[in-house]
């Protein structure tokens, strides 16, 4: 497959995919089994595996891992309070109390998911931890990121990513392995349709495969590119709540 892709235009593929399956949510509230909602729902599932790849190489190409830590959790922070005001099940400002109302999941966004998934792919390739801590962490890790839109298989994503960087094979098989973990579990604790719905994130291998490894050909778009996503994901969730409110 022809490598003819840069990260900004699949990352902004990726944010067309994930505003029109949040809108499906605002329209289509529940699990309908319509085809447009499904169709939606299915173009959503390219997202999350598209995020999660390029926080992976993120991880490779900073110049400063500790300031992309520190934006990734502040940002996860921000996206809290938009991912439940924009949420159906939001019911006043006590909604944004961790586990204050509702079940463990879906508690906060999937930003929380994805700063702990760096973290947990910096636990891995440190030197200074010993093999056995190292596994107790990424245990409490995905304990932490459990609660989250796409629990801890977004964190787990990124570890496979980040560290079979450059065998997208392996990378891939590794997604597919922990989503199916999730779909299963989708399938049999909420819904069997949409559990079967999170599987379509195969779909998203073609466009990561077509990854050049370049962020864009203008240092100018580019510096727009690294912000767009961080501000853009807390803003339109702001507005979906703002329109579910009126609504």
């Amino acid at each position: 497959m022809k490598k003819i892709l840069d990260s900004n235009i699949i990352k902004l593929i990726a944010i067309v995919a994930m505003t029109l399956d949040h809108i499906a949510w605002l329209i289509y509230p529940g699990y309908p089994t319509e085809p447009l909602p499904i169709v939606l729902h299915i173009i959503g599932r390219l997202t999350c595996p598209i995020m999660c790849y390029f926080i992976a190489e993120g991880y490779h190409y900073t110049k400063n891992i500790n300031k992309y830590t520190a934006r990734l959790f502040a940002f996860a922070f921000i996206s809290h309070f938009a991912y439940v005001f924009s949420s159906a099940d939001f019911v006043d400002w006590r909604s944004f109390i961790p586990f204050y109302y509702g079940s463990v999941l879906n508690q906060t966004s999937v930003m929380w998911a994805l700063a702990w998934g760096l973290v947990m792919l910096r636990v891995v390739n440190s030197e200074r931890i010993k093999q056995s801590a190292k596994t107790v962490l990424i245990l409490l890790i995905c304990l932490a990121a459990f609660p989250s839109d796409w629990s801890c298989i977004a964190s787990l994503c990124i570890l496979a990513f980040g560290t079979n960087r450059g065998n997208l094979k392996k990378q891939m098989l590794w997604m597919v392995f922990y989503v199916a973990i999730y779909s299963a579990v989708y399938f049999f604790a909420l819904d069997r349709v949409y559990g079967l719905i999170q599987m379509a994130v195969v779909l998203a291998i073609p466009i990561i495969a077509t990854y050049n490894g370049r962020r864009g050909r203008s240092a100018r778009v580019n510096k727009v590119f690294k912000w767009l996503f961080y501000i853009y994901y807390p803003l339109h969730l702001f507005v979906i709540g703002l329109i579910r409110l009126v609504l």
